[in-house]
């Protein structure tokens, strides 16, 4: 993968909230998270959105919901079959069951490739 198929996204989770802004992904793959210095403790799961405004918890092929175990200053590879064919993606600070509001803003960065972008 070269330098000029990889691409940074921010998706920031406001201050008393657990759901970030979300980022468009359509014609890429998300292939890495950075999370910030700061974050109060939680995991991350995900929704997702075909127009932005509809949004629906992501699950996996055994029912179970995607978590990513994250921590502040983190880098965390996301597996090329986690998150295919996406056109909207948000993070959740928690899950759905028990969303954890951050106590300040978070700027979250996601890093996604072209689709077709050499490996």
């Amino acid at each position: 993968m070269s330098a000029f198929d990889l691409f940074q996204i921010q998706d920031t989770i406001l201050s008393g909230q657990a759901l970030g802004a979300g980022i468009q992904v359509n014609g890429c793959h998300p292939v890495r998270l950075v999370m910030p210095a700061a974050w109060d403790a939680a995991s991350i799961t995900l929704q997702e959105s075909p127009d932005n405004a509809t949004w629906q918890n992501l699950y996996d092929n055994n029912g179970g919901e995607i978590t990513v175990q994250a921590a502040a200053s983190r880098t965390i590879v996301i597996p090329p079959s986690l998150l295919p064919g996406l056109i909207y993606l948000r993070l959740r600070s928690g899950t759905s069951g028990a969303p954890v509001n951050q106590t300040a803003n978070r700027i979250v960065t996601w890093y996604v490739k072209k689709y077709g972008g050499s490996s």
